[in-house]
């Protein structure tokens, strides 16, 4: 299996709004609350335990 990206998950902020970053690129979209910006890393953390190599937002849409 060729490496992969450490999957690392963060929040940062930036105004009045919160986005959950990993290190291997992903980000969620940008949200009020950051308890939904951390659910959406948990998402994305268990998106990967499954075995999903889909690079998605959180909600299906792929990043740009």
């Amino acid at each position: 299996m060729p490496d992969r990206a450490p999957h690392a998950t963060s929040t940062t902020e930036r105004g009045a709004f919160c986005t959950a970053r990993c290190d291997c690129g992903w980000r969620g979209p940008a949200r009020r609350a950051r308890s939904q910006a951390r659910t959406d890393a948990e998402r994305h953390l268990a998106n990967v335990r499954a075995g999903s190599d889909a690079a998605d937002d959180g909600n299906g849409r792929p990043l740009e």
